[in-house]
């Protein structure tokens, strides 16, 4: 038996990187997935694509998670898909690093809104589903604990979302809701191609000598959302080859 078959999972920002491979990872499992997207729809269409072609059940959702509207129509979507969700995973997250003295009002408010609240408003809707419990996931990052200049916007909204874990996962226990963060490290995606002189830097500095993949983040967000991690809650995992 897979780990995931009677689990509905909503991974956001799923059309590429780590949530992509996430939302594939689920499926592979078991898992029924909704796979979120803001505007890459061709993207997400590859991922639902990829899935269905090992029988797997997978649709792809829009849904802007900074607006409250959207979000109620995403979960409407999956509910009408595949019933109430199990399993949250909150990917979606943009991320600029600049220099403190470059960092904008507008490039605060857009970090924010996207890494902070939008996480918010989708663990508000997914209460709604979660009739009998569940697992929330958040992909939070290493940066939250390795102070690396240039970061400093980007780590903040990480380490308000650290907070948040471990409050809700107090708040949420006593309903048999898990609530978890994943942090990875430097990790090679679509979205984030290392110079040789950044990856020569990171493999330096990670005792396991090399940079994450996205495949590393997924298999530990399956362990989160599995039964076999029902007694884990208000944990921050670091994903990152000790870096």
């Amino acid at each position: 038996m897979k780990k995931l078959e009677s689990k509905v999972v909503l991974v956001t920002g799923a059309s590429k990187g780590i949530g992509a491979e996430i939302a594939k990872s689920m499926a592979k499992e078991g898992a029924k997935v909704i796979v979120n997207y803001k505007t890459d729809k061709t993207g997400a269409e590859k991922v639902v694509s990829s899935i269905e072609q090992v029988e797997g059940k997978a649709i792809a959702v829009r849904a802007d998670i900074t607006k409250k509207k959207d979000v109620e129509t995403l979960f409407a979507a999956s509910q009408e898909a595949f019933g109430e969700i199990t399993t949250l995973i909150n990917n979606a997250g943009v991320y600029k690093f600049e220099p403190v003295e470059a960092i904008t009002e507008e490039l605060f408010q857009e970090h924010f809104s996207t890494n902070v609240l939008g996480a918010f408003l989708v663990v508000q809707e997914a209460l709604k589903s979660f009739s009998s419990g569940g697992s929330i996931i958040n992909i939070s990052s290493i940066a939250t604990v390795k102070p690396t200049p240039m970061t400093a916007l980007y780590s903040a909204t990480k380490g308000a979302l650290d907070a948040a874990t471990q409050v809700l996962a107090q708040e949420l226990g006593a309903k048999n809701i898990r609530v978890n963060a994943v942090l990875p490290g430097p990790t090679q995606t679509e979205g984030n191609q290392m110079s040789e002189d950044v990856k020569t830097y990171v493999e330096t500095n990670t005792p396991l000598g090399r940079i994450g993949i996205t495949a590393d983040v997924a298999g530990v967000a399956v362990f989160l959302a599995s039964d076999e991690a029902s007694f884990i809650s208000g944990q921050k995992i670091g994903v990152s080859g000790g870096f």
